[in-house]
């Protein structure tokens, strides 16, 4: 004896039942079928007791009971569910022979895949899923060819869920069909009960203005089975037969049940489709739609989900412009998956954002950043890699949170990967995190990437980075990435070179348990011909030498129209510098798509707007900064501050063009 969910003393008393006995399970080997006893017969709170034999080649060889704590006795439907499980039990107890009549034969063979099939959609997680394990358990034991899984929509259209053995063009034909107009399943629907068609001839006759399906049909029987869930009908699963044929009692039963399981799974696996659809929405929604074409970065980017398991994940990147032309680049991965991971990644990614446009050098940015996560739980964590990169500095500061790090490509084609030790985890470091710090040439390839790219349990974190190191190598070899006519090319090879590593990192024979992702960047040093600066002293000349200095620069690089703006721009800056900050003092001019003029000072005092009244002498400056400049700003250095803005540039000769500049930067 075997009980499920029964305490033992309950299951003792069945334990050595004797056929005369009056229990249940008895009483079914007794009279060889289906028994039903109310009552609470172990004590347990049960409101009946349904039993039926295990049937063998010689009869009953005992018994499953199901003690059922609704009221009331199962319906047909569940009494033909209880009697396929028992056959099916009984086809895998060791030693029990089988019914000898080719009927029963038959019958227990459908009931043993129905078993099977009953374990099969517990499984499933899709509904293609289950359309696959009713094509696989079903049309065998029937000898059916064809299989319509459709589901009723609030529009009163039946819409196909998947379909097996009708031609593309019919399979179309009744996606969409309304309800109104499909005579045979509106009586289906309308009556909550199967239908069985025998022939095409009987089709025809029941049917008549249902000729345009028939016609267009392969098939010349069916059943159709309304599929019923939590009370309410969801929709139709179609079996068909490419030849006459009867239906006899038993299949009637058996596929009437079938229906009933099939809609209980089917109603479970779409409410996750559309959890698992709108939390994909969610996390393509939290990724950038397009990353930003900057005059010193372009970049292209992958995110590939997870081949197995269905849950969203936390993997993230981002390129956005910071002050001086200088570029941020940020790809993360929150440890986990699922919704709470995805949400996490968002609100982690919008904090980058918020905490780059402060200007705050990646070291301290991951402190705040650590804290977000802690704050989270002790069950989060996130790896990340953010890198600052200066056009004019040709350098690139990051930081590494228990990420790979990154790879680069240089324009003779050499690759590597700085060797350094990553700080912890977000959610599991202690501050303070260490900034690195690469020195790039002119133009190189920044390749980043999360751990789901190149590690998987055939090969560890370094195995995977030669491999990227290496395909990256003979990507270099064979492609001019810097040699690009315009932004566009420049942008379709990165999106190439991605396709490049991804099919090459995962191959479709590659199975991986985790998300992938991918960000290369093509950043661009600026010309020398594009900066200019010089020291000012500090005392009140200071602006008349700056407004000179302006003048013969924008000159030089052709940029006349823009000397007024810039001369009061600056004036009020450096202004600033002589009456609340200290020295040194410094301007520096940059010219890309936009006209950036830099005053940097030895103060850490904050610059704010303020409202100035109808009275006040002063207090106006930041106003007019604010409103003659495109953006303006602060970022804080070790030693002190710089004040910027930005000036759209009228339409000039190409940046870089041969120009006589005062000083050198």
């Amino acid at each position: 004896m075997a009980s499920d969910e029964l305490a033992p003393a309950g299951a003792d008393a069945w334990a050595q039942l004797r056929c005369e006995q009056d229990a249940a399970p008895a009483r079914a080997v007794r009279r060889g079928g289906y028994v039903w006893v109310d009552g609470d017969a172990l004590g347990i709170g049960a409101s009946g007791t349904a039993a039926v034999p295990f049937l063998g080649a010689d009869g009953p060889m005992g018994a499953l009971s199901v003690l059922t704590g609704a009221a009331g006795e199962p319906d047909e439907m569940q009494r033909s569910f209880l009697r396929a499980i028992a056959a099916w039990a009984a086809a895998r107890v060791h030693g029990v022979p089988r019914p000898s009549a080719p009927g029963a034969v038959a019958m227990v063979e459908r009931s043993v895949l129905m078993g099977e099939l009953t374990a099969a959609l517990a499984e499933a997680v899709t509904a293609q899923d289950v359309v696959q394990a009713v094509a696989d358990y079903v049309m065998p034991p029937f000898g059916a060819d064809g299989l319509l899984v459709q589901v009723l929509n609030k529009d009163d259209r039946l819409y196909a869920v998947g379909s097996a053995g009708y031609p593309q063009e019919f399979t179309r034909l009744m996606d969409g069909f309304p309800l109104s107009d499909y005579a045979t399943v509106h009586d289906v629907v309308r009556t909550r009960t199967p239908r069985f068609i025998e022939s095409r001839a009987d089709y025809d006759r029941l049917y008549p203005s249902m000729s345009r399906v028939s016609a267009n049909s392969p098939k010349e029987a069916w059943a159709f089975l309304p599929m019923i869930a939590s009370g309410r009908i969801i929709g139709l699963c179609t079996v068909s037969f490419s030849e006459p044929r009867p239906f006899s009692d038993d299949e009637r039963t058996l596929l009437t049940a079938l229906s009933g399981l099939v809609g209980q799974a089917l109603e479970r696996a779409r409410l996750y489709d559309l959890e698992h659809a709108r939390a994909r929405e969610l996390q393509r929604g939290l990724l950038p739609s397009a990353l930003p074409r900057l005059p010193a970065a372009c970049a292209a980017a992958r995110y590939l989900p997870a081949a197995q398991g269905e849950e969203v994940g936390g993997d993230w990147y981002d390129v956005f412009p910071l002050s001086a032309g200088r570029v941020a680049i940020v790809i993360g991965d929150v440890m986990g998956h699922g919704l709470a991971e995805a949400a996490t990644m968002g609100r982690l990614r919008t904090a980058v954002s918020t905490l780059a446009d402060l200007d705050m050098p990646p070291d301290e940015l991951f402190d705040r950043l650590n804290d977000l996560v802690s704050e989270l739980g002790e069950d989060f964590y996130a790896t990340c890699l953010y890198a600052v990169f200066d056009p004019v500095a040709r350098t690139c500061s990051y930081a590494l949170a228990g990420h790979p790090p990154p790879v680069v490509v240089h324009s003779d084609g050499a690759v590597h990967s700085p060797v350094v030790a990553a700080d912890p985890p977000l959610g599991a470091a202690q501050p303070p995190f260490e900034t690195h710090q690469l020195r790039l040439p002119g133009e190189s390839l920044l390749v980043l990437c999360t751990d789901g790219l190149i590690e998987s349990a055939t090969q560890d974190v370094e195995q995977g980075l030669a491999r990227l190191r290496q395909v990256l190598a003979q990507a270099a070899s064979s492609t001019a990435y810097f040699q690009v006519a315009d932004e566009d090319d420049d942008v379709r090879q990165l999106e190439e070179l991605c396709d490049t590593v991804v099919s090459a990192l995962l191959p479709d024979s590659r199975q991986t348990n985790d998300d992938a992702g991918l960000l290369i960047v093509h950043t661009r040093c600026a010309d020398p011909r594009d900066i200019a600066g010089c020291d000012l002293p500090e005392d009140p000349r200071a602006a008349g030498q700056a407004r000179q200095y302006i003048r013969a620069q924008l000159a030089a690089w052709g940029l006349a129209d823009l000397v007024l703006t810039t001369e009061l721009l600056v004036s009020e800056l450096v202004g600033n510098v002589i009456r609340h900050a200290s020295g040194p003092l410094r301007l520096r001019l940059l010219r890309s798509r936009t006209l950036i003029c830099e005053v940097y000072d030895g103060s850490l005092n904050t610059p704010r707007i303020r409202r100035a009244d109808y009275t006040d002498e002063g207090g106006r400056g930041l106003q007019l900064v604010a409103a003659l400049s495109k953006h303006w700003g602060a970022r804080y250095l070790q030693d002190g501050k710089c004040i910027w803005t930005e000036q759209e540039l009228p339409d000039t000769e190409p940046l870089g063009a041969e120009s006589a500049a005062p000083h050198a930067a």
